[in-house]
């Protein structure tokens, strides 16, 4: 069963029984992104690092390896 079928199974019971219906699937997903990444922001500036530009720091460095 997919995620629409158990959306419309849930506000259809959901109107039976009076009570407030469920979001629709996918409205918090930019929400959640956002937080994800707002999270791994705060982490990065806890240990120390720049709050940005972790992944073109580190695409460079795999383009561009350092010779040794």
């Amino acid at each position: 069963m997919n995620a629409l079928h158990q959306y419309l199974f849930d506000t259809y019971r959901a109107a039976q029984l009076g009570e407030p219906m469920p979001p629709a699937p996918g409205t918090q997903d930019v929400a959640v992104l956002r937080a994800v990444r707002d999270r791994r922001r705060f982490e990065r500036v806890l240990a120390g690092r720049p709050a940005r530009g972790g992944l073109r720091t580190a695409l460079r460095r795999w383009w561009h390896p350092r010779a040794i």
